[in-house]
């Protein structure tokens, strides 16, 4: 392995030279200049960190063509992978009764976000006084004793964080 400066600098060549003639070569493979863009710089990109010894390539655009190839490859097969997982969970999603959509769940999300906010806008003692009571299902007294307050002072607490929840999501 040639060291790093001296291949950095076989690259540079190499793309200064070709970089044009692949692009449109994969333009006219792709039909997208976007495309053939973003896989020209994936294919220097790919022989940069490869660390390949470049000073007697004597075939430059068979080189480049081969990388580009392989990374068309690569890509395909993670579509595959991906497209494949994606027609799974729409099938899974399908099937199971009551599952909701994708827009319920963006709903569902936003709402809860709004409620952090809310909940982190009150003061220490009164958003943990929510949480314990409402999320992990602790008692009045237990929450007081816990916090070192007052029963009446623990609801105290629970109505100013329900205000501000509910003002929150009606907003």
């Amino acid at each position: 392995m040639p060291p790093p400066d001296i291949h950095c600098k076989q690259v540079e060549t190499l793309y200064s030279d070709h970089h044009r003639w692949l692009r449109g070569w994969l333009c006219k493979k792709l039909g997208c200049s976007e495309q053939a863009a973003d896989l020209v710089h994936d294919t220097f990109l790919r022989i940069l960190n490869s660390g390949e010894v470049l000073t007697g390539l004597t075939k430059p655009r068979a080189y480049l063509t081969t990388t580009a190839k392989r990374l068309l490859i690569d890509r395909a097969r993670h579509r595959r992978v991906e497209q494949s997982y994606l027609d799974e969970l729409a099938l899974m999603t399908a099937t199971m009764e009551g599952a909701p959509s994708p827009e319920a769940i963006l709903m569902a999300l936003e709402a809860l976000k709004q409620l952090s906010d809310a909940l982190q806008s009150l003061p220490a003692n009164a958003s943990e006084a929510f949480l314990q009571h409402y999320l992990l299902d602790e008692t009045q007294p237990a929450i007081a004793a816990r916090l070192g307050v007052s029963v009446r002072m623990v609801q105290k607490y629970l109505a100013q964080a329900l205000l501000c929840c509910h003002r929150a999501l009606t907003d």
